[in-house]
């Protein structure tokens, strides 16, 4: 989401005639677009702050803090790092004309636009030269998962007008665009009117038929919202990628709950089975928290035994830390850290072998990729990555890179395929 709303905010910057600066330390306006997610996100902002704070003692420029850190902490931000000439919250967008009109005539910004304002979505996310894009259709989240600073940042669920959204895909498909992925904090809960998210996806794969985008992602899903007509569009419809971000966070239905994720190791167990009865090559990949306050090491076997038990593909694994405004901050029954750690190399390890083991059964397969780049290792060699969002390099010119190629894997390196055109 950040990629694309930073993505957002150059359009409107390049408009204006700004140009990119080859480094920070030459930029006359310098736009920090930050998260909140991670405590650790946040301390690289504060470091990357006073960095910037000791170079305005040398040179001239105008420095904004956007994004979920700014919305979180509004002007405390200026008031801890006096450097900061405007802070833009997630839902004050709508200011940034005024900010580069402040920092064009090297004014000072005498107006603080910190509250609730309704959130605007951009026209247009594509990145320059870019063939694959994010898409936005909502803001916002109504969860409230006891750990997660998300809904206190991002506010309540937004979602995105159809029109606006079908807009902006005949707009990428006019640039070449060849695969999008469309974004919300919860996409499965889209709600414009009477369109839903299955009744999104089949009007954009209606209105992408014929045109240059052929792959579409979405994330992230709640696994309480995903419904049996959201799978029956995707099994339906090609373009929809046989890949499915579906966060689980844990195994233990006593943490779930504490969690307040509102499904239970078996009802995401059994929205599995659905989705694989439908598309059997999909590939899940999930969200994965260890030392959540109270955690036992019955409830920690129960998460290495569903990892087991579900296989997938791979997933993003983190320990708790607490963040402060959440209910979570505030339980008592804590984990210890040298617990936390010693728990997280374990789940690594056990989803690294996982991950191995499911790759190796697409070895000798013939796979479509969407190639992105020349691969780091060789300038002979191009990284394409599969439906599965899996990665394959191979030998092929660079007049390739933007297009679809079927690849035969031939072997495995790591976590990426070895193969041949």
């Amino acid at each position: 989401m950040n990629s694309a709303e930073s993505a957002a905010l150059e359009l409107v910057l390049a408009e204006r005639g700004w140009k990119k600066s080859p480094a920070a330390e030459s930029a006359d306006l310098v736009l920090l677009n930050t998260c909140s997610v991670r405590e650790t996100a946040e301390q690289r902002i504060r470091g990357r702050l006073a960095h910037y704070e000791a170079q305005k003692k040398t040179r001239p420029f105008f420095l904004v803090v956007a994004g979920c850190m700014a919305s979180r902490l509004g002007k405390k931000l200026k008031d801890d790092f006096s450097a900061v000439n405007a802070v833009m919250g997630t839902e004050e967008r709508g200011i940034f004309p005024r900010i580069l009109e402040a920092a064009e005539q090297k004014t000072f910004l005498d107006a603080e636009y910190n509250g609730e304002k309704p959130y605007l979505f951009s026209g247009s996310h594509l990145e320059n030269g870019a063939f694959r894009s994010f898409v936005p259709i909502m803001h916002g989240c109504n969860n409230f998962c006891s750990y997660c600073i998300v809904p206190y940042v991002r506010g309540r669920e937004v979602s995105r007008s159809p029109e606006s959204i079908r807009a902006e895909l005949a707009l990428l498909s006019k640039k070449g665009v060849r695969e999008i992925t469309l974004l919300g904090q919860n996409v499965n809960s889209y709600q414009y009117e009477d369109t839903d998210f299955p009744l999104l996806l089949l009007q954009i794969a209606g209105a992408i038929a014929g045109t240059s985008i052929e792959w579409v992602r979405f994330l992230s899903s709640n696994p309480k919202d995903l419904s049996a007509k959201t799978i029956a569009v995707m099994a339906e419809h090609s373009c929809f990628c046989r890949h499915l971000h579906l966060p689980l966070q844990h195994g233990a239905d006593r943490l779930l709950a504490a969690m307040n994720r509102r499904y239970t190791a078996a009802s995401y167990l059994a929205l599995l089975e659905k989705l694989r009865a439908a598309m059997p090559d999909i590939s899940i990949s999930s969200d994965l928290l260890v030392g959540f306050p109270g955690e036992t090491e019955k409830d920690f076997e129960e998460l290495l035994s569903i990892m087991e038990t579900i296989r997938f593909s791979y997933a993003y694994m983190y320990y708790y830390n607490p963040r402060e405004g959440t209910a979570a901050y505030s339980f008592t029954n804590t984990v210890d850290e040298a617990e936390k750690h010693r728990r997280l190399s374990q789940v690594i390890a056990l989803q690294k072998k996982i991950t191995i083991q499911s790759l190796q059964r697409r070895v000798g397969q013939t796979q479509r990729v969407l190639v992105e780049r020349v691969s780091r290792k060789s300038a002979d060699e191009l990284l394409g990555r599969t439906e599965h969002d899996e990665m394959a390099v191979f030998p092929g010119p660079r007049g390739l890179i933007g297009g679809f190629k079927n690849i035969s894997l031939r072997a495995l390196d790591g976590v990426t395929f070895r193969g041949v055109s």
